[in-house]
């Protein structure tokens, strides 16, 4: 493999125009601009004229009300709905139409600004592919409109006849968590006695989550702003889009701090980095063995809090002694004088330093090592000692309400049975969706509902999903879209857009803890859809469960936030309160989320599920042939995946950009007589397409990188029916042993050109 060390970043090529910054001498010289942002974004600035939103100075300006004299403008806090960050905003209403959002000043999410993503998906309330009305699978496969009485009835009976058939344990609900969904889909639930409730975990963050539990008990977030030194393994912040995060590491570039991105794509934050390693695909752990084998061999790890705080370290010292820098590059391409020269710029900085714990990236679920890749970086980080340290890895507070009168709000009976799966991933921090398509394919599961999930399009190979799901007895998919896991629905149930319902509170964990609030921003536009919260309340009634539903969103919002001493109509006028009384204070040692409150470098759990008890090299399991490319994924700043997709304002910057391209590498490209915008033809075992390609001196050779969000299959979609290809077609089923990820990055394909 050529090796690629860039240390300069821009450039004028057609992609890096996106790093261009525009510099004034009242800033800094390193700071991000409003220019650069939406440049970065893509050409986000195409939003401005977007139907229904004014341009971006527009929003800019602090009260709209001040500058309307012919109209009566309203305004209510929300939190966007672009992603799952939920970003909290005030929202600008004139006669029913949304003008303008700003982000509020008080949310550690926004800190006073949306993202170009964030402003674009608020068209999906005034989108014509909306959902409008229930819709029934009828004889013939074709769906047709039915009433809501009908939907729930005819719904409710084909649960009660599952559960008597087959218990409770037969039904299961998949979800993407949002704040009234996340209670009332559970409950429902947990009323009818089942434990089967599955989160995108599996598709995200479920490796990871689950490797740091074994170590460390729990997640934490990086001081980016105020490090010396951080480290991205596969991470984007300027892809992601959280403006906080995007501020963060603007401040830390500002500051000089080394910013090292560990990825085979230079991905859009290069525009803060000092350093860009390319690095081959699924080898990140062998990476952090080698770089934690340099910080035992050369004595540079922090022993007092070793010796004070850390289980199992001399078990752990023996069994990466193989481990060191020159191992490491032949595995993952990373020459071993940089190995070594990252080990000491980590341990110069430290405390002030971290790996940052990404999300999805390289080892959120991509490969079958990515629960062990996890477990290591916690452990690198460990050495060092920078918990809870002045900008190092924060285990931030957090506040969560309180109990609730039992006359009023009377909690379901617990239900004694594991989620179905969870038994077989003893190591999973909780349950992987992907065992619900297992359990159909089996007959176990007979009937699921989806909520906010596209999980046929984006969990795993949609192929596959779809003939598991097919065998159900009963599927129902609640959202606002018709979508790929739609479409092998039995009913489809409108829910209204986050726009247009009110939403429970939001308890945010933070340096100062807050809890934000999703208000109704606008009128219901389609009066045959229904919020969430009204949904399961009708289908808890049809159930027979009904009890446990015998209130409002509102009372129950209101009682919620009683419990933090704080009311409803209080929250409603400010939108996010904080709490200042909880929050993070640098330098205390934090008692560690495990079952002795210590540090783990080796794990008996690890043991038991046929892993080593110390986290030591453990390869990907796929293999390509001479000829073939690992296929990676990831995203870009105007889309969430495939949620944001059928928003012609956002589509259209794809279209206008060519954003559904494929990267592929100079070398590699060269090899195969591809030049640049050439058509290509990708293909393995499980797929097969043509789509336009870019080739990038930006890409490590070995692999062929693609957005994750295209290759919608929904005609009903209209704006991103059959634009790009979708990732997902290309990757076999799989489950990551012990862990429960989906190993979205455990395949190869042929890329060859067409004609």
């Amino acid at each position: 493999m050529r090796r690629m060390n860039v240390r300069v970043l821009w450039r004028s090529d057609e992609d890096d125009e996106i790093f261009t910054i525009e510099r004034k001498t009242a800033m800094s010289e390193k700071a991000l601009t409003r220019r650069s942002f939406l440049a970065g974004s893509a050409g986000a600035v195409a939003l401005a004229g977007a139907a229904g939103f004014m341009g971006f100075g527009a929003w800019e300006q602090a009260h709209a009300d001040s500058r309307s004299t012919a109209k009566t403008v309203t305004t209510a806090h929300s939190l966007c709905g672009g992603c799952s960050s939920k970003c909290g905003y005030t929202a600008y209403v004139s006669d029913g139409k949304l003008i303008k959002q700003l982000g509020d000043e008080g949310h550690p999410y926004s800190r006073g600004k949306l993202c170009a993503r964030g402003y674009g998906y608020a068209n999906i309330a005034y989108s014509e592919d909306r959902l409008t009305d229930p819709l029934k699978r009828n004889a013939q496969g074709k769906f047709e409109k039915i009433d809501w009485d009908t939907a729930i009835s005819e719904i409710s009976d084909k649960v009660k006849s599952i559960i008597s058939s087959s218990g409770a344990k037969a039904l299961a609900l998949v979800h993407d968590p949002r704040p009234s969904g996340k209670y009332y889909g559970p409950r429902f639930m947990q009323a009818l006695g089942s434990a089967n409730v599955y989160t995108h975990g599996a598709a995200c963050y479920l490796s990871r989550t689950s490797g740091f539990k074994q170590v460390v008990g729990g997640g934490w977030t990086s001081d980016v702003a105020h490090s010396k030194m951080t480290m991205f393994i596969g991470r984007s912040y300027a892809d992601g889009v959280r403006p906080s995060q995007v501020a963060d590491i603007e401040a830390a570039h500002a500051n000089g701090a080394d910013l090292v991105i560990v990825d085979p794509r230079l991905n859009s934050t290069a525009l803060f980095a000092t350093e860009w390693v390319p690095i081959k695909p699924g080898t990140d752990l062998a990476l952090v063995l080698g770089m934690s084998n340099e910080l035992v061999r050369n004595g540079r790890y922090d022993a007092d809090f070793v010796a004070a705080n850390v289980e199992g370290f001399e078990d752990w010292k023996k069994a990466i002694a193989p481990y060191t820098a020159e191992w490491a590059e032949d595995v993952c391409g990373v020459p071993a004088d940089k190995i070594a020269s990252l080990a000491a710029r980590m341990a110069a900085a430290a405390p002030a330093c971290s790996i940052e714990p990404s999300w999805r990236a390289a080892f959120g679920c991509q490969y079958a090592n990515s629960g062990e890749t996890a477990r290591a970086i916690a452990v690198f980080n460990s050495l060092l000692g920078v918990w809870n340290q002045e900008g190092g890895a924060l285990f931030l507070p957090s506040v969560k309400a309180g109990a609730l009168d039992q006359g009023k709000f009377p909690n379901p009976p617990a239900v004694s049975e594991k989620a179905y799966g969870l038994s077989d991933l003893p190591l999973a921090s909780e349950s992987s969706a992907l065992s619900v398509a297992e359990g159909a394919r089996t007959g176990d599961i007979k009937g699921v509902f989806f909520y906010n999930s596209n999980m046929v399009a984006g969990y795993q190979n949609p192929t596959y999903l779809g003939e598991c799901f097919d065998k159900l007895d009963l599927c129902v998919v609640i959202d606002v879209l018709m979508s790929e896991t739609a479409q092998h629905a039995d009913y489809v149930l409108p829910e209204c857009s986050y726009l247009e319902r009110f939403e429970l509170p939001e308890f945010v964990s933070a340096s100062t803890p807050v809890v934000s609030l999703r208000d109704q921003v606008l009128d219901v536009i389609h009066p045959n859809t229904k919020p969430v919260d009204e949904i399961f309340t009708l289908l808890a009634n049809a159930c027979g469960v009904g009890k446990y539903f015998d209130f409002t969103v509102e009372e129950l919002a209101d009682a919620q936030l009683r419990t933090v001493g704080l009311t409803l109509d209080g929250l409603r006028a400010s939108g996010t309160q904080s709490f200042p009384e909880k929050a993070f204070v640098y330098g205390t040692t934090p008692k560690f989320g495990t079952s002795d409150g210590k540090v783990h470098f080796t794990s008996d759990a690890c043991a038991k599920a046929g892993y080593p008890a110390a986290p030591i090299w453990t390869a990907p399991v796929a293999d390509g042939g001479s000829d073939e490319l690992r296929l990676i994924g990831g995203k870009q700043a105007i889309h969430c995946h495939n949620q944001s997709v059928d928003v012609a304002a956002l589509m259209n910057i794809t279209k206008d950009y060519g954003l559904e391209r494929v990267w592929l590498s100079s070398e590699d490209a060269a090899a195969r007589g591809i030049s640049d915008g050439d058509t290509v033809h990708i293909s393995n075992a499980q797929s097969d397409g043509t789509v336009k390609v870019h080739v990038t001196e930006r890409l490590a050779p070995g692999c062929v990188w693609m957005p994750s969000h295209y290759g919608c299959a929904v005609p009903e979609q209209k704006n991103a029916y059959k634009v790009g290809l979708r990732q997902m077609d290309f990757v076999p089923f799989r489950i990551e042993p012990g862990y429960g990820g989906a190993c979205t990055q455990e395949a190869f394909v042929k890329v060859e050109k067409v004609g």
